[in-house]
């Protein structure tokens, strides 16, 4: 099968480091349009992947197409199963990139929020007291405000697993100020819809499958019928080739009875030209013998007695 093989130099050390503007800065921007069209589309699919290397799939217009990308050296190689002429990379690779980079977001993010309360205490001011010791009413009313935030999220976490588990959709998020525990319902939310396009991209790929899987079958008979085809048709031309030695045998005979014939046909005309010589010289023969009879027979006559 034939694959195109792309290799650039990139100073990303990291795959999820590509943006798409950066992308879209060394693409060509036909490739990058659609490439983008795929993306939105949910066309494509990444099988395995870090941030040096991507396993994927993409259902292109003409059929499912699969990518392997690598960063190394100080280079991006990128390999697709398509055959487009397009540089630096294809349509396909393009696609796979800002998918990468869409579903490494969620991951850098979550680094950066998912930090411990105990790291972040020290840089929020200190709540002010009575004097002697007690918080004031303000820091207890956040303390609270924070719990019941998270009563509120356990709340809605238990049917929003349960729907998670029977194949429905999710229940509509709680009304809470922005913070932490609205992250975590913002994070599940959207695990939740990359789960779903996952699932539709595989019942597509999938279904693409099957239709492959037909096809091949169909030429599999097709070339079952021709093999044996072509097995009748070795035999029938070995039958005409034996026919052929077969006539050529014969017509080696017939040649050979043809000249022996044209030599008999000359031996007898020869000795038909002597039979007639030698006719000829009989009826001078006859001829004379008759004449030598008449004489006889005259000489006879006179001399008979009267």
């Amino acid at each position: 099968m034939a694959t195109m093989r792309n290799k650039i130099p990139c100073s990303a050390d990291r795959l999820g480091l590509l943006d798409p503007q950066m992308i879209k800065a060394v693409v060509e921007i036909s490739a990058f349009q659609i490439g983008h069209q795929y993306l939105s589309e949910n066309r494509v699919r990444i099988v395995e992947a870090d941030d040096a290397q991507i396993s994927s799939a993409v259902i292109g217009n003409s059929g499912l197409y699969e990518q392997t990308i690598r960063l190394k050296d100080g280079h991006l190689i990128s390999k697709c199963s398509c055959t487009l002429p397009e540089e630096p990379i294809c349509r396909h690779c393009i696609a796979v990139l800002l998918e990468y980079h869409r579903w490494s977001q969620p991951r850098q993010s979550r680094k950066t929020k998912d930090i411990p309360p105990d790291v972040k205490a020290p840089t929020q001011p200190e709540s002010p007291s009575n004097g002697n010791g007690t918080p004031t009413m303000g820091q207890s009313s956040s303390t609270d405000v924070k719990l019941s935030e998270v009563m509120v999220f356990v709340e809605w976490l238990q049917p929003a697993i349960k729907a998670i588990e029977q194949v429905q959709s999710m229940p509509l998020p709680p009304q809470i100020a922005p913070g932490e525990v609205a992250n975590w319902i913002q994070t599940i939310r959207n695990l939740e819809d990359r789960r779903r396009d996952s699932e539709e991209v595989q019942l597509k790929l999938e279904s693409d499958m099957r239709d492959r899987e037909a096809y091949v079958a169909r030429l599999s008979q097709q070339l079952q019928a021709s093999t044996a085809e072509a097995k009748a048709a070795q035999a029938t031309t070995q039958a005409l080739q034996q026919e052929v030695a077969t006539y050529k045998v014969v017509l080696s005979k017939v040649a050979e009875l043809s000249g022996e014939v044209s030599r008999y046909d000359g031996q007898l005309k020869s000795m038909a030209q002597d039979f007639a010589s030698k006719g000829n010289q009989l009826d001078r023969m006859a001829g004379s013998c008759k004449q030598v009879a008449e004489a006889l027979n005259s000489i006879a006559k006179q001399s008979a007695p009267r």
